[in-house]
């Protein structure tokens, strides 16, 4: 299966919004219940999502549910987690594994994705990642956690970021997401934080603007150089087995060959 590269956010509460999202060419459209909707229209937010979800939509849809502490998390959850346009549940502010679990007991067979966004959820980022199979990906929120850290600009964010790329690794799930960029005017810093999360190790990123979609899918789509190293790699492989040496010296193991075929997993996407 392709991997996928973007990922848009739309608030639950406004339904035009959430159309013209799934229009938008995302790979997956995220309707958010948590943060991008006031108290007041919450309930409002989830009837509206419920409805769209009755139906199997044009690409796959997560829901962002509301704060698992909080009186509308499990609400959220047991009504959606039936309906057959659901591809996916995000879960804001991770802190225990024990979140998880409960939430893969009230949605069971829904690909869950865990939100770490404090000291605390970073801090438990391996064992929260390993924490229940039902547990399809782990991210970063970063606005959270930029407060919760004081942290003032992207340099202060890498030892988090590379915390939770090695997390996912070691629970054996896909390399994270990136978490978005808040200014949708700022294409070109986009474009160089997209650049400095992929030398981390991460793959595609959420967009809170259609706008961004393209600059997340350039940053992040490889090279050509690229695609024709991983098809030197794969074709190696194919033909002897364990670790060998390509001629140019390069040293290749299975590690390094999972990476060369998501490479070019990520190629097809365009043939």
């Amino acid at each position: 299966m392709t991997p996928h590269l973007t990922w848009l956010y739309a608030p639950g509460d406004r339904p035009h919004v959430v159309a013209k999202a799934l229009a938008a060419g995302a790979d997956v459209v995220i309707v958010d219940l948590e943060d991008a909707v006031a108290p007041e229209r919450k309930r409002y937010a989830r009837e509206a999502t419920a409805e769209l979800l009755t139906e199997p939509t044009p690409v796959p849809v997560h829901v962002r549910v509301n704060a698992l502490d909080g009186p509308l998390a499990e609400t959220d959850i047991r009504i959606l987690a039936a309906l057959p346009g659901l591809s996916g549940l995000r879960l804001p502010k991770v802190t225990q594994a024990r979140e998880v679990q409960h939430v893969s007991r009230l949605a069971p067979e829904i690909p869950l994705y865990a939100l770490l966004e404090s000291a605390l959820g970073v801090e438990r980022a391996y064992t929260i990642a390993s924490a229940n199979r039902a547990l399809h990906g782990i991210g970063l929120g970063e606005a959270d956690l930029r407060a919760d850290l004081g942290v003032r600009n992207e340099a202060g964010l890498d030892w988090s970021r590379s915390r939770i790329v090695v997390a996912a690794r070691a629970a054996r799930l896909p390399p994270p997401v990136q978490s978005v960029f808040p200014d949708v005017r700022d294409l070109e810093g986009l474009t160089a934080s997209c650049a400095r999360g992929r030398a981390l190790g991460f793959l595609g990123r959420a967009a809170i603007h259609p706008r961004q979609l393209p600059v997340i899918e350039r940053a992040y789509f490889p090279a050509p150089q690229e695609i024709a190293a991983a098809e030197e790699v794969v074709k190696a492989a194919s033909t002897e087995a364990g670790a060998l040496a390509l001629p140019d010296g390069r040293f290749v193991d299975a590690a390094v060959v999972a990476a060369a075929r998501r490479t070019l997993a990520l190629a097809q996407r365009t043939g």
